[in-house]
């Protein structure tokens, strides 16, 4: 099979080495430059990336995709769409190949999408931006996705274990466009559900809260919002919200219908917690981590939240444990939270603290 690479990139000089010797294994590199001030453009061909420059105005990413996927040869079999802030694990290859069935579409991967300071994987979900050469068009002007435009349908979706993606962004680098470009994503195809979700979301992260609220009980109205997993972190954010504005009823009210509408998911349980944890009612502290810690699978999702799989629900329940009296049991926990972040200063020093109060 013939593997090509295909990505977009402007200003990103210090990424290229690390990320050709990550996409080595591809038998083409093509590169789209959006319009670099630095060397990107001269050290990408020096390492033997196949490279077109084209400004994009007004900017949208799907339009900087489809025009990077053009570069892709007519006769590649398999095109892996990445951006120069990304590295694959080696063997990336070999294992695509043994997932990758004839006639698929597109390959599910491991993605993470975040680390924390000391090293750990932060967000982790599967995705899905490899794909065949034929039939696929991006769409969206932001959080851009791959749509079936061929004929017929599209080929199944085959899940590429072994194959791992990690993301390395720039820290310096803004997020301003993402909410005018979001705004106009939901004005091109206002019954996208998807969209109106992560438009209410960036309002959240704004801290513009009615915005937020609005938006978010608009995604919850829509025929079409039917996942749950989505529709739970609509509910968590609209309790998130609600209690920025100081409404903590409604808050309440979002999150247990959060905990409702996906009682799998750890999240709302957490969020739960969180919101009784600030109102000092340990017992309800103890009751909605102990829910939380029954979910032993972490989802392959980009809604599952690295705080679910953290230290938190233990630190949690160590501090509920310690304010009712429960020493030995709130040093268990302490142990486990810093088993689980080892690293944390605050944590050991938790434990340090229970372990005289225990006598041990």
């Amino acid at each position: 099979m013939k593997v090509v690479v295909y990505a977009i990139c402007k200003n990103e000089e210090q990424f290229v080495d690390r990320w050709m010797d990550s996409m080595g294994e591809a038998d083409q590199v093509a590169v789209l430059d959006t319009g670099s001030t630095d060397g990107t453009v001269k050290r990408l061909r020096e390492r033997g990336a196949y490279v077109q420059q084209q400004e994009i105005s007004p900017w949208r990413f799907d339009t900087a995709r489809n025009l990077s996927l053009d570069l892709v040869p007519e006769d590649a079999d398999i095109c892996v769409c990445t951006d120069l802030d990304e590295v694959f694990h080696p063997g990336w290859r070999r294992a695509l190949e043994a997932a990758w069935k004839s006639g698929a579409g597109q390959a599910s991967y491991r993605y993470t999408w975040s680390f924390e300071a000391d090293g750990r994987e932060g967000v982790v979900f599967w995705q899905e931006k490899i794909h065949a050469r034929r039939g696929y068009r991006w769409v969206h002007p932001v959080h851009e996705v791959l749509r079936w435009t061929g004929e017929g349908r599209p080929g199944p979706t085959v899940m590429a274990e072994g194959v791992q993606l990690d993301h390395h962004p720039d820290p310096t680098k803004s997020r301003g466009q993402y909410l005018p470009l979001l705004e106009l994503s939901v004005a091109e195809e206002p019954e996208d559900d998807r969209n109106v979700h992560y438009l209410g979301r960036e309002y959240l992260y704004r801290g513009r809260w009615e915005d937020c609220i609005r938006t978010l009980k608009h995604h919850l109205e829509m025929p079409t919002a039917r996942w749950r997993d989505e529709r739970c972190a609509s509910m968590r954010y609209l309790a998130r919200a609600y209690a920025s504005l100081g409404n903590r009823q409604e808050a309440w009210v979002w999150g247990i219908r959060a905990a409702a509408e996906a009682p799998y998911l750890r999240e709302p349980y957490l969020e739960l917690a969180q919101l009784l944890y600030g109102q000092e009612n340990w017992e309800g502290v103890l009751y909605f981590t102990g829910e939380a810690l029954k979910i032993l699978q972490r989802p392959r999702t980009y809604i599952s939240e690295s705080y679910a799989w953290c230290s938190l629900p233990h630190d949690l329940r160590a501090v509920a444990f310690y304010h009712t009296g429960r020493l030995r049991q709130a040093l268990e926990e302490a142990e486990r939270a810093l088993a689980l972040e080892p690293s944390d200063q605050r944590l050991r020093d938790n434990v340090e603290v229970l372990r005289k109060l225990a006598g041990s």
